[in-house]
This record gives structure tokens, C-alpha cells and sequence, in this order.
């Protein structure tokens, strides 16, 4: 470790809130810039395929009586809330069905808690004759996912707290705090704040309930607040990652500041992010990828399977590893490996059809997953997703195994454009938005360096 981070001096927030206050758009890669497109659009779909998820209108309307005043649009509705509320609302959209990117070292799912803040501020700015431009939205991304990121891969800690939460609401922190163009000491209180709301328990992903989602919506919600009283005068501890009582002796307990720090603003993390070309969790899709490379390879079906077997990580084993049961919530059958392992098998893919509720009570499906079996690798990394082993055997005799490091929508095995597209299209029919409604918002996207008001975005997202 280098003197400078092993200085009892040394505080990691100031990095982040100095990279914040002096970051401009040309300083991103070019890669960056398509990358938050990319992420962006994504994002966007997600959140309106989402908008067919679980109680969501529930939510809608109890957000509704948390406030008055109609200042940012709920995603594929003509509904209109507060703007802390819109981004609750936005946020738990974008993670219902477990479509959303993720950024795998972090186990963070970035966008899910800065794009719904970012717009529902860029909506109030709007109408306050402030608009936000394209450039000015693409810089706070990647400024949000970079603090996100770096702060969920700095951990060297199992997993406690939900990342995507906890450590998605620095990230709006920081995507906000570029946007309103806040000084290095003014972001350090903004951090200091949102610490104080920082939020999201592992045992809502354990039992699969709809927390989940919220979680995300809560922190998101939670960013917008910290940055408002910030811009007010109001003020934070200062030592928010490394202090006493900072993030990372709490919530995480170990860390790896040295090995991470050296990379901010540098890699820009906004370009490892990761697709999920499935709604399931992020680490199932090592099983789909492996199963649809052995059945294009051996040409079977479901019922010539004898068995298939995982050999996975720790984290992995921990949070999808678990058993297949006969009647799943959908939260908890996306996190299940032989259940998502037994659809693929069927259905040659997991699309979100698969956690409808006569899908998840399919007595065929849950016969077939009681043939997969997930097991502890030797991994001593307890953050590592990868790579899992799989082995499929059919009842006559071949064997098909494979080492999958980085399955399909990892940044090193990426989604080609037309798959991506393909992905967009589909949330945006299921979310029964208009064709051409989605069509303009890829040309909006594809040209978002020209755009003057990203607000015209959120727009695009209401229903009529």
C-alpha cells in the first residue's frame, strides 16, 4: 500500500468528491460515451417492462399522498409525482423483473438508483427554465456509476448489505452533484448525508420479497434529498468511508481502497458494466449461456436431460444457489439456478413469460430442476461471480462441461447492437408502449450529444 493511502490523513471521500467537482464531459472516452448510451437506453426499457411488475401501481399510489405536486413522470403512465417520489416509483420499476445492468466486481446494479434520479431532477430544472443537456446527463453517468462502482469493488467483505442500494445512492450523489456543477466541499456534505440514509438488507434477496426493488427506489429517493439540503447549507460527517463509523467498518468491514482508487476516472466503470439479456439474477445467466451452448451443440431436449451440475463460487452459491421450491415468489424463483437452469431447458432460453404464476407453479419445470444441483467451488475470492462450472449429462451416456468465465453480456463478451435493440424493443412492447414512440427514443439516445433538454427524455416515457 502506498503511503498515501495508509496516511491516518488520507480520506477516500475527498478523491470522490474532487473527481465530481472537476470532471467535464471531455474527459470521458469515447467508449464511455456509447457506453452510457447504451446503459442508458437499457435502462430505460427496463424501467418500462418494469412498470408490468408486482404492485406497481401500489406503489404509485401510495407515493402519491407523499407529497403534492406533479414534477416528474412514472415510467409508461400518466402519472405525474413529486420528483423524490418519481424516482422511488422509477427506481423499483427498473429492478422489478431483474433485467437491469449490473457491474459485476462491485456486485452493483448502478442505473437502477441514478437514471430515475437523474431525469425526475432534470424534469424540476426543466421546468424551472434550467434544462439539463445531453452532455451534461451523459457526465453525471458516468460520474455516478464510477463512485457506485468504485465503492462496491473496493469491498473485500462478504456481502451484508444490498450493494445495488447502498452503494447506488453515492453514485446519485454524484451524478447529481456533476449536474448542478457543486464544489469538492459542498459533495463531501452531499456524501456525508446520503450515509446517514444509506439503506438495503441482503434478507430481502434471501426471501425474494419486493423490498428488493424498493431498496433501490429508497436510496435513489435518498440522493435527491442529500443533495437538495447539501445545496442548502446543511452539513456531513466527512469521514463517510473510512471513518469510526464510516461504510467501510459497517457496512462492509473490509476494503481494498488501494487497488481501486488508482483507477478513478481513469477506466471509467461506466464501460464494464455488464448487459443482462435475461430477467433473472445476474448470476444465473452463466447457466442459460451454458445451456444454450450444449443444447445448439448436442441438439436435446428436456427430457434427455439426467442431470446438470454448477460448481460455483462462494457469493454466487450463496445468493442463487438455493433450493428450487414448488411454489417460488418470482423474486426468489429469478434467483434460483435450477429453477431458471430448468426453463432454459425447456423453453431454450428465460425470458420474463418464466416467472408468470402458472409458469412458477409448472409441476414439469419444478421436475426438471430437482435435476440440477448446485455445489461450493474453491474460489477463495468472496466476491467473485465467476467462473462456474457446469456439467450436463443426458440418459444416453454424452456429457457436455464447460468453464464459463464470462457468459453473454459480460463487457468482454458484449451484447452486439442488434441484441441489445432487441432487448429494448421487447420491454419497451411488454410495458405496451408505442412502437414509435420507442423508435424515437433510440434516434433521442443515438444523438443525445445534441439534445438541450434531457427532460424531452422522461417525456418519451409517459403513456399519451
Amino acid at each position: 500500500m502506498s503511503d498515501r493511502f495508509s496516511s491516518p490523513d488520507f480520506n477516500p471521500t475527498r478523491d470522490l468528491a474532487d473527481l465530481v467537482a472537476r470532471a467535464r464531459f471531455t474527459d470521458l472516452s469515447p467508449r464511455a460515451v456509447e457506453c452510457a448510451k447504451i446503459f442508458l437506453l437499457d435502462t430505460l426499457g427496463c424501467g418500462i417492462a418494469g412498470g408490468t411488475g408486482p404492485k406497481v401501481d401500489a406503489l404509485a399510489g401510495a407515493a402519491g399522498g407523499w407529497g403534492e405536486g406533479g414534477q416528474a413522470t412514472v415510467w409508461g403512465s400518466d402519472r405525474r409525482l413529486p420528483t423524490p417520489q418519481a424516482a422511488l416509483a422509477n427506481g423499483y420499476q427498473i429492478h422489478a423483473l431483474e433485467w437491469d445492468c449490473v457491474h459485476e466486481p462491485a456486485v452493483v446494479h448502478p442505473m437502477a438508483t441514478l437514471i430515475p434520479a437523474l431525469l425526475a431532477h432534470a424534469e424540476r430544472r426543466s421546468a424551472a427554465g434550467r434544462p439539463v443537456s445531453g452532455t451534461d446527463l451523459l457526465l453525471a453517468l458516468s460520474l455516478g456509476v464510477e463512485i457506485a462502482a468504485m465503492i462496491g469493488a473496493a469491498s473485500k467483505s462478504v456481502m451484508k448489505f444490498f450493494r445495488p442500494a447502498t452503494c447506488g445512492g453515492f453514485g446519485v450523489v454524484a451524478g447529481l452533484g456533476s449536474m448542478e456543477g457543486l464544489s469538492a466541499d459542498t459533495m463531501m456534505h452531499a456524501f456525508g448525508i446520503q450515509y446517514g440514509q444509506t439503506s438495503g438488507t441482503m434478507q430481502a434477496h434471501v426471501e425474494g420479497s419486493l423490498l428488493l426493488g424498493l431498496q433501490v427506489g429508497f436510496n435513489g429517493r435518498a440522493g435527491l434529498t442529500s443533495v437538495d439540503l447539501a445545496m442548502a447549507g446543511l452539513t456531513g460527517p466527512q469521514q463517510v468511508l473510512t471513518g469510526m463509523y464510516g461504510y467501510y467498518k459497517l457496512f462492509e468491514t473490509e476494503h481494498d481502497i488501494a487497488g481501486w482508487w488508482p483507477r478513478l476516472g481513469r477506466e471509467w466503470q461506466i464501460t464494464r458494466l455488464s448487459h443482462k439479456p435475461f430477467p433473472s439474477g445476474r448470476l444465473t445467466h452463466a447457466a442459460v449461456d451454458a445451456i444454450q451452448q450444449a443444447r445448439g451443440e448436442l441438439g436435446f431436449g428436456p427430457d434427455d436431460v439426467q442431470s446438470m451440475s454448477a460448481s460455483v463460487p462462494p457469493l454466487t452459491h450463496r445468493l442463487v444457489g438455493r433450493p428450487d421450491v414448488a411454489d417460488p415468489a418470482p423474486n426468489y424463483a429469478r434467483l434460483c439456478i435450477p429453477y431458471v437452469s430448468a426453463i432454459t431447458m425447456i423453453d431454450g432460453s428465460c425470458g420474463p413469460e418464466a416467472f408468470a404464476a402458472g409458469r412458477l407453479r409448472d409441476p414439469a419445470v419444478h421436475a426438471l430442476a430437482a435435476r440440477v444441483s448446485v455445489s461450493l467451488d474453491n474460489n477463495p475470492d468472496v466476491n467473485a461471480l465467476w467462473p462456474q462450472h457446469v456439467v450436463i449429462v443426458l440418459h444416453d451416456g454424452r456429457r457436455w462441461e464447460r468453464r464459463i468465465e464470462t457468459p453473454i453480456g459480460h463487457p468482454d463478451n458484449p451484447l452486439s447492437r442488434e441484441r441489445h435493440l432487441v432487448k429494448f424493443r421487447k420491454c419497451w412492447s411488454i410495458g405496451g408502449m408505442a412502437a414509435e414512440g420507442g423508435e424515437a427514443l433510440i434516434g433521442q439516445v443515438d444523438s443525445l450529444e445534441r439534445c438541450s433538454d434531457v427532460a424531452n427524455l422522461a417525456r418519451m416515457l409517459a403513456r399519451g
